[in-house]
């Protein structure tokens, strides 16, 4: 008989989940004849709990925001042997979820989980990190390292926007240096964001083409620290056109070596644990996971 197991993150998003978590196991009982659930309680929980049951397991399913998923993703890909992952979205963004097509609620999710669509997936790679949405330099993480978190839990995605507008106001830029197969850049620039996947705080916004078996990153460069630019990115994207302004650089690579001057506090995924220079690869079809309506 097959064996899967649930890792729930009980305190996020809106608490859908863990509220109705006995239902959601007896909906995957019907398909796997042993259900493991496991509440996680602090942090790195949930990864240490995986790296223990991975091979007795045929699937893991997380449960939970994007910071639940990737901690869980950074235990899972490490592994020589890998479950197939699963996701059931329960967060403020939920923004791998969406990339691969998962319903936003979670119960219609158990649904496409119990469908057993299974595709191999890229995978980011940077030092000890692997990430599934983004890595990023400059104002992507000063906006995501000044949310406050009253304000997230009212306003949701919005609080992204809301502090974009207000830390643009006082960035400086920094020099920036890349080297890749596809491309070299050297000069100045307020943010840098690396694609795997294609939705960024819950919004198809920079990358929309974006795809996730191509093995290859999508790369966007903006010179200069400004409300307008950001817009532009994200207008151009959202219309599938060539943005009009040389301040604005897109590229496409399978690997690339970042540095800064000075150093750059980098996000990846949400995480804010290390800072360039960076060398990052994108790992080609390399975790296999259950998909809702994909490609999106």
């Amino acid at each position: 008989m097959k064996k899967a197991a649930i890792i729930l993150n009980p305190y996020a998003g809106n608490k859908q989940l863990v509220d109705n978590i006995d239902d959601v196991v007896k909906k995957i009982e019907e398909a796997y004849g042993e259900v493991i659930l496991h509440k996680t309680k602090d942090e790195g929980d949930g990864g240490r709990f995986l790296a223990e049951i991975a091979d007795d397991v045929d699937l893991i399913i997380g449960a939970g925001g994007d910071g639940t998923i990737h901690e869980l993703v950074n235990a899972l890909c490490p592994l020589e042997n890998r479950p197939t992952f699963a996701i059931l979205p329960g967060g403020t963004c939920n923004d791998f979820s969406r990339a691969i097509g998962m319903d936003q609620d979670p119960f219609k999710a158990v649904d496409q989980i119990l469908e057993n669509r299974i595709e191999k997936l890229d995978v980011g790679h940077c030092s000890t990190n692997y990430f599934l949405n983004f890595w990023g330099i400059g104002l992507i993480t000063q906006v995501s390292a000044n949310i406050d978190s009253q304000v997230k839990d009212r306003f949701g995605r919005l609080s992204y926007y809301l502090s974009t507008a207000q830390t643009v106001k006082n960035y400086e830029s920094f020099h920036l240096e890349i080297d890749s197969p596809d491309f070299t850049y050297s000069g100045d620039a307020s943010m840098l964001i690396v694609g795997n996947g294609p939705f960024t705080g819950g919004i198809r916004a920079f990358f929309p083409d974006t795809d996730i078996q191509d093995g290859k990153f999508d790369i966007l460069i903006v010179k200069e620290p400004s409300l307008r630019l950001i817009w532009d990115a994200v207008q151009s994207k959202l219309l599938n056109t060539t943005p009009a302004n040389e301040d604005l650089l897109y590229y496409k690579t399978s690997s690339l070596s970042v540095t800064a001057t000075p150093d750059q506090l980098i996000d990846c995924d949400g995480e804010r644990n290390a800072r360039t220079p960076a060398t990052l690869e994108n790992l080609k079809n390399y975790l296999s996971v259950i998909v809702g309506q994909f490609p999106v």
